[in-house]
């Protein structure tokens, strides 16, 4: 099965008062749509937005694992294990909130700050809570793996007119970030995503330049 999912139809959230942007791809706070839960692991999809100096202030999570691909600016965060840092475009951040973990995400820049976050429920609860970034697993071309989720995220970026394999998984989730990319015959645009379930031997075929695409590899 494969299912396009366009940019236009994610459920638009965020306070655009307070210069919060967010756009979710999966049932999320104030929205819910029972058929569009989850899939597989994935739990949520968000792109967010944040105008200079806007964020989310202190908040919890637990049992989940966050994933934070940055797009464009700088994003700050904090937490209560002590983690403060900034994460910067290509970058990956990673929080297992485990048991429980409270953070703050902000920008804390003078331009815009743009990020994909990916949240997964995790295969056993509790633990305890960890924290990672990544510098330019794009430009590293290595997959990173969320165990704890049995998921693995390829971050792409395929030259123009580059065909790239897609996972054979039991679920594979598209994200485009930028640029555009066809599978099959389907075009795709920054923001749209695919779900696919038990096809093996796809393909993605970049456009242009700039393309800029998140793949999650999934368990059943």
């Amino acid at each position: 099965m494969i299912s396009v999912h366009r940019a236009e139809d994610r459920y638009l959230g965020g306070d655009r008062a307070a210069g919060i942007l967010s756009r979710h791809a999966f049932s999320f706070a104030g929205f819910y749509d029972p058929d569009n839960l989850r899939f597989g692991p994935l739990m949520a999809c968000n792109t967010e937005r944040l105008e200079p100096g806007a964020g989310f202030e202190e908040h919890p999570h637990s049992h989940t694992e966050i994933v934070t691909w940055v797009v464009e600016g700088e994003l700050t965060h904090r937490d209560s294990t002590g983690h403060a840092t900034r994460v910067r475009p290509g970058d990956l951040q990673h929080l297992s909130a485990a048991s429980g973990v409270r953070h703050v995400e902000r920008n804390d820049g003078d331009t815009p700050l743009t990020f994909v976050q990916m949240w997964l429920a995790p295969l056993e609860p509790g633990g305890e809570p960890a924290y990672t970034v990544v510098p330019g697993p794009v430009r590293a071309g290595d997959p990173y793996a969320v165990p704890a989720a049995g998921a693995v995220l390829h971050a792409l970026r395929p030259a123009a007119g580059e065909r790239v394999g897609l996972p054979d998984a039991p679920k594979v989730y598209v994200q485009v970030v930028s640029g555009t990319v066809r599978l099959g015959g389907e075009e795709l645009g920054p923001g749209d995503s695919v779900r696919i379930s038990g096809e093996p031997g796809l393909s993605l075929l970049a456009d242009g330049p700039a393309t800029e695409v998140l793949v999650w590899e999934l368990p059943a």
